[in-house]
């Protein structure tokens, strides 16, 4: 997992963890059930979550994470398998000013309804090709490269909603206390981490005991 502090981890440093996490995520989906204080936590002043009758369990990403990178293809998986009453969102993290830009790519993606589309290519992006995107210059010239216009894209970058949603998603961050990423938030109550497979399985622990009123 990528930590607050360890926002400007080397490439080296970054690869090697991810090794080192997949191989504790066995280990530790072989280890018994969840535990709390180690695979999850309780948010102390529960958030508020959308009254709709679902179970709400949100992502937090940062796109230049090479464990949220390691982690989507199980995630999307996951995502395709999820029962009718969980409803599932991603909240882009923006730990320092420079990743401030990071959160508005997704949510620039969102207005434009290219999230399929462009979600995983952002990923390949950062964290294959080595080609952050830093500014609105980066994100126009990458949009281009994918038969994007570049017009409508600058337009959504600079809208109010997103902006808006850049607010709402710090408030997030905050709320949840999230100082790691990938971590994930279970209907306003419990916060999950952990390497990709426990972290999974941590989550359908807890949207189970949701369902059961814990």
């Amino acid at each position: 997992m990528v930590r607050r502090r360890q926002f400007s981890l080397s490439a080296a440093a970054a690869a090697a963890g991810v090794v080192l996490a997949g191989l504790s995520g066995r280990v530790g989906a072989q280890g018994g059930g969840p535990i709390e204080g180690r695979d999850f936590k309780r948010v102390l002043r529960p958030v508020a979550v959308n009254a709709d009758g679902k179970i709400h369990v949100t992502e937090f990403f940062w796109y230049g994470c090479p464990h949220c990178f390691v982690f989507e293809p199980s995630l999307d998986d996951w995502i395709s398998k999820l029962p009718d009453d969980v409803a599932f969102s991603r909240v882009p993290v923006a730990f320092d000013a420079r990743a401030l830009a990071h959160q508005r790519i997704y949510y620039t993606w969102e207005a434009m309804g290219a999230v399929q589309a462009m979600h995983m290519k952002t990923f390949m992006r950062f964290n294959a090709q080595r080609r952050p995107v830093d500014n609105l210059d980066d994100l126009l010239a990458f949009a281009q490269e994918n038969g994007l216009d570049a017009a409508k894209v600058s337009a959504a970058w600079n809208s109010f909603s997103v902006q808006a949603r850049c607010r709402e998603a710090s408030r997030l961050m905050q709320d949840y206390r999230i100082d790691q990423t990938p971590e994930m938030a279970i209907q306003g109550r419990f916060t999950a981490a952990g390497p990709p497979a426990r972290l999974l399985a941590t989550t359908d622990w807890l949207v189970e005991r949701q369902r059961h009123g814990g």
